[in-house]
């Protein structure tokens, strides 16, 4: 077992890591989705690139929340329960809903992927299932639980119904890329990365604990810079593109 005292300098580690890969990935544009590009090596169809990429995640937060000691109360199960439909929709439903048939991922995305959810399914599930306080009953009706709950349902929902309606601009015969309209797509370019961020910060609150808000902070870091990027392509791509709209919070001024 990994002590309590290692655990915490490695995960102090691995948040640091967030803190520094954010400014890199606001100078950078990550090459999947529609900034797809052949320049950084070889590459695989986009859908399998998707679930190769999460599906580690799953694997070792699975093994590790039940191999653990930890009692698995029901605050506890509701909190891996919540983590699952997430990543069982992100691996299994939605790739295969996608309508990319032939788009390229680079494998160096992929695997890089692999590596970061290798980790965050490390660090999750140690805690949950070897160090963490137990849960008890009482935990159900503590304002924490409440709101991160509250927070992550709305979330889920707003990532999922914005994912959704993206799908839906391209069915048929539709080819390319097309303006958003609905929702709070009127607002920001890329509400499905909110609600994620919004979901994942949600989790934390619920959960209330350290390995929990630093994948809310990688959530952040990565997802800041995407949603920036797609604003700005959005904007070359289309001279008519609403000039209220911004890039990932309503109302800000950029």
């Amino acid at each position: 077992m990994i002590s309590r005292e290692l655990f915490f300098i490695l995960l102090f580690i691995w948040a640091l890591m967030a803190v520094a890969i954010f400014p890199i990935l606001l100078k950078i544009t990550v090459p999947y989705g529609r900034h797809a590009s052949r320049k950084w090596g070889a590459v695989i169809p986009a859908r399998w690139g998707w679930f190769i990429m999460e599906l580690p995640v799953i694997v070792v937060f699975v093994w590790l929340f039940f191999t653990g000691p930890v009692e698995k109360t029901l605050p506890l199960l509701i909190i891996f329960g919540l983590f699952m439909i997430h990543y069982i929709h992100r691996i299994f439903i939605f790739p295969f809903m996608m309508r990319s048939s032939g788009k390229p991922m680079p494998l160096v995305i992929v695997m890089l992927a692999v590596f970061f959810n290798l980790i965050n399914g490390f660090f999750n599930g140690y805690w949950f299932g070897y160090l963490t306080n137990t849960y008890a009953m009482s935990w159900l009706y503590d304002p924490r639980f409440v709101v991160g709950i509250i927070l992550f349902a709305g979330g889920m929902y707003l990532n999922m119904s914005s994912d959704y309606h993206l799908i839906s601009l391209r069915k048929g015969r539709n080819q390319g890329y097309y303006i958003p309209t609905r929702g709070l797509f009127r607002r920001v370019s890329s509400p499905n990365l909110l609600g994620e961020i919004i979901e994942w910060m949600g989790w934390a609150v619920m959960s209330w604990c350290w390995p929990a808000a630093a994948f809310s902070l990688w959530t952040m870091a990565n997802l800041i810079p995407r949603a920036l990027n797609h604003h700005h392509w959005y904007k070359r791509q289309f001279p008519d593109y609403p000039k209220e709209r911004r890039a990932l919070i309503p109302w800000v001024k950029k």
